[in-house]
Formats: structure tokens, C-alpha cells, sequence
């Protein structure tokens, strides 16, 4: 009985999501999610020149590889984070990295076997959509799967998006095997999902607002640089490609999209400089939503805590 009382959330929870403005103080876990983030840039770049020259071996090694990169990447931020936001001290990043390597196969393991329940459900669901075929049967039965499979189909998105998605990596990084998650979170879904709702809602709106500001500072600050670099002091880069190198723009998808490109030692490290900008403007929200979803994990197991000992 005491499984299926309904949690309830202070105002102290939503102070640790907003607490996680503090993430990019965490210099270890940036440089952690930085420094993985570059690694896949390149990989992901060296994956799309393969392409380019139709070497397709090497386009999807590369790919797999930029993809396993970002992945332990963000294990090992995920880790950092959460000595953060249980007031640990923050352990090395070394030591986060070989964490990383026996959390991440714990992650996917979980993700497989709630997409292994989901996918038998599915099936099922299938199978009694392919008898509405049938006559006679077809249309009563048809006015039962209607309800049925929105409501499931519904709840397995929503699920994905508050709990499957920011929850998974948290729980494995407090410490939790890969079968203690996935029962985590069945058991959130029945008993907590409209806190989890509410906690990931204001844990989206502080990601949303972190992104903003960072957009504002690089379009603002880009275009100003563009003004004195280009039209004022005359320098030979053409200002869309200085802008460009800000979103993470290349030479080739440049010229694919017809902007003008200057292959001049200036406008390369226009890009170059760019890039880095991009990479420090991507880190930063992702610091923060991570951060967040820690804490909101955090803030719902201190709940059923503090519910079981009623």
C-alpha cells in the first residue's frame, strides 16, 4: 500500500533543478563533455569526408566511432554531475572515464530491455489490429483497440520523453544496475509520472532559457565581430562564413548551399575559431539538462524515501 501512495514534491525539489545553473562550474565535467564533443566533431567530419570520396567502410567506422565517443562522453559528464549534485567531491576525470566504461554497457542494456516490453507490446497490439480484418469481429473489437492503443502509444512517448530518456543515465550513474532502473522506472511511471512530468518541465525550462542566452551572446556577438572584421577593417572573409563557423558550418556544406567560401588561411580559421565557439555554446545547455536530470532523479528517489518511512 505504501508502494502506490502518491508522491509528493517541495518546493526544495524544484530548487535542486534550478540549482543546476551551477553545472558549468563543474570544470572537469566540462572539459569531459568539451573534449568528447570535439572527438566526435572530427570523427563525424572524417566519417562525412569517406563519404564524399564513396569510401563507405571507413564513412560508417568513423561514424560508429565519433557515435561510441559522444556516448562515453556523456557517461562520463553524467558521473561528474552527479557527485555535483549529491555534494560529493567531484572525482577525477580519469577515474569518471573508467566508470563511464562499466556504466554505458549498464545504460544500453536497460534501453534494450524496455524496447524489447515496448516491442512485444507493440506486436500485440498489431496482431489484434490485423484481426479487425476479420468480419463480424472486426468492428467491435476495433472500438476497443482505438482507446487502447492511443493510451498505450501515448504513455510509451510521454514515457520516453520524462522518464526513459532523462532518467535512465542518472539512475545507472547513482549506482544501480541495468534491472533496478528499468523497475525504476515502471514503478515511476505508475506511482510518480506527473511529478517526474513536473520536474523535467522545469528542468526543459531552465535547459531552454541557458540555451537562449548562449544563442543571443553567439548571433550578437558573431555579427558584431562580422561588422569589424569584414565591412570595417576590410579583412577578405566573407561574412556568412564567419557566421557560419559559429553553427557548426563547414567548407563543404557551405559550398553545398551556395554560400561564398574564402579557402584562405584567414577564412579557415574563421571556421576554426568558429567551431570552437559552436562546441562551447553546444557543451554549455547539455551541462545543464544533464545536471537537471540528475537532480531530478535525486529529488524523486528522496520522495518515495521519504514516503516509504511514513
Amino acid at each position: 500500500m505504501i508502494a502506490a501512495m502518491p508522491q509528493k514534491l517541495s518546493l526544495h525539489a524544484l530548487n535542486r533543478v534550478f540549482a543546476s545553473l551551477d553545472a558549468p562550474r563543474n570544470g572537469q565535467a566540462f572539459y569531459a563533455l568539451l573534449s568528447s564533443f570535439c572527438l566526435a566533431g572530427l570523427m563525424l567530419a572524417s566519417a562525412e569526408s569517406a563519404l564524399a570520396r564513396s569510401d563507405t567502410l571507413w564513412g560508417v567506422v568513423w561514424a560508429a566511432l565519433g557515435l561510441i565517443s559522444a556516448f562515453l562522453g556523456v557517461n562520463t559528464t553524467g558521473l561528474l554531475l552527479m557527485d555535483q549534485a549529491r555534494g560529493r567531491p567531484v572525482r577525477d576525470v580519469v577515474d569518471a572515464f573508467s566508470s563511464a566504461l562499466r556504466s554505458a554497457p549498464k545504460i544500453l542494456l536497460c534501453l534494450l530491455m524496455l524496447l524489447v516490453a515496448v516491442a512485444l507490446a507493440l506486436g500485440a497490439l498489431l496482431g489484434l489490429l490485423w484481426l479487425v480484418r476479420l468480419p463480424w469481429v472486426g468492428a467491435p473489437l476495433f472500438v476497443l483497440l482505438v482507446p487502447v492503443g492511443v493510451v498505450f502509444l501515448g504513455v510509451t512517448a510521454f514515457s520516453g520523453l520524462v522518464l526513459v530518456g532523462p532518467l535512465t543515465g542518472p539512475s545507472v550513474w547513482a549506482g544501480n544496475s541495468a534491472l533496478k532502473t528499468a523497475r525504476m522506472l515502471l514503478r515511476q511511471l505508475r506511482h510518480g509520472a506527473l511529478e517526474a512530468a513536473a520536474l523535467m518541465a522545469a528542468v526543459f525550462l531552465v535547459t531552454g532559457l541557458v540555451s537562449a542566452a548562449v544563442s543571443f551572446v553567439v548571433i550578437t556577438g558573431g555579427r558584431a565581430l562580422a561588422f569589424l572584421t569584414v565591412w570595417l577593417l576590410g579583412i577578405d572573409v566573407p561574412a556568412q562564413q564567419l557566421m557560419a563557423g559559429l553553427f557548426g558550418y563547414g567548407l563543404r556544406s557551405m559550398g553545398a548551399a551556395g554560400a561564398p567560401v574564402a579557402a584562405t588561411p584567414l577564412g579557415m580559421a574563421a571556421l576554426v575559431g568558429g567551431g570552437a565557439v559552436f562546441a562551447v555554446a553546444l557543451v554549455l545547455p547539455t551541462l545543464v539538462y544533464l545536471r537537471g536530470c540528475c537532480a531530478a532523479y535525486l529529488a524523486l528517489q528522496d520522495a518515495s524515501s521519504d514516503e516509504a518511512s511514513l
